[in-house]
């Protein structure tokens, strides 16, 4: 959060204080510096530093590793050597949700990637900056809105040449892109940064590319194959072990009644010639 007093006067600064408040209680110290040290108090110990060059009259605070009890109003006092004047600046700290950034798409397919920065301020995005990085390489494509054409790396660009798009709207600080037609090679991290003057917004999304499922086709051939598989098959084959088996005990039924037939033929002619000869 800057704090800087731009003057040509020659005038050295001997303290800053930083303050914070979200409306509902009264302004907490967040850090102090005087007489050469930097302290920073409470809950923002630890997580705030001043990075300003005092020299230059420059008081900026970083806030790391910022809670959604951080979201409020920051106000930085600076103080000159012999004057009773007191520079005054107030920065409104918005904390959005965390919202998901692991992003799974096909081969393929498209990808919708969103950057929106919401505030109640009235700030105007002037630039938007997307950043590509893979396996240790950084690609960059970035969009300037008010030319609303793509400022094009020639060293980098060729791999998403036609395939991303700007789909936001930027006069509503939206920086959106679609990627079309993803490659497996697309898998990796894309860092968007909205600047808005001094502010800059940044999210990022980790993009993890998969294959498609391969779908059979259904043909008749496919749906032979198919019936004849599993537990058709094994009835199929029942059936006709049943059938060789049936055919087997008829076959044996009908030799034995053949037999049976010329014996009972056989025995009538004996008994027939046994008789005649009784007659003589």
């Amino acid at each position: 959060m800057g704090c800087v007093f731009q003057s040509t006067e020659e005038k050295r600064m001997t303290k800053v204080d930083w303050m914070f408040s979200s409306g509902e209680h009264a302004k907490d110290f967040v850090l102090y510096y005087y007489a050469n040290l930097s302290v920073a108090v409470g809950r923002f110990q630890n997580r705030a530093h001043l990075v300003g060059d005092i020299l230059r009259k420059d008081g900026s605070l970083l806030l790391q590793n910022v809670e959604e009890a951080d979201q409020g109003n920051y106000t930085c006092e600076i103080r000159f050597e012999m004057e009773s004047q007191v520079f005054k600046r107030t920065v409104a700290l918005h904390v959005l949700p965390e919202e998901p950034n692991e992003l799974v798409v096909h081969v393929g397919d498209s990808i919708q990637m969103g950057c929106v920065f919401q505030s109640t301020e009235k700030k105007r995005m002037t630039k938007v900056d997307w950043m590509f990085s893979s396996e240790g390489r950084r690609l960059c494509y970035a969009i300037t809105p008010k030319l609303n054409l793509p400022v094009r790396y020639p060293q980098n660009w060729s791999r998403f040449q036609n395939r991303v798009n700007l789909v936001g709207d930027t006069s509503r600080n939206d920086g959106s892109i679609l990627l079309q037609g993803v490659k497996e090679s697309d898998r990796g991290s894309y860092t968007c940064s909205i600047h808005l003057g001094n502010l800059t917004f940044r999210k990022t999304f980790v993009l993890h590319v998969v294959q498609k499922e391969l779908r059979t086709l259904v043909t008749p051939e496919t749906l032979r194959h198919e019936i004849l598989g599993g537990n058709h098959l094994v009835i199929i084959v029942g059936i006709v072990c049943a059938t060789v088996l049936l055919l087997s005990v008829l076959i044996l039924t009908l030799k034995k009644t053949h037999r049976n037939k010329r014996y009972r033929a056989a025995r009538t002619s004996w008994v027939g010639r046994l008789e005649g000869q009784d007659h003589l």
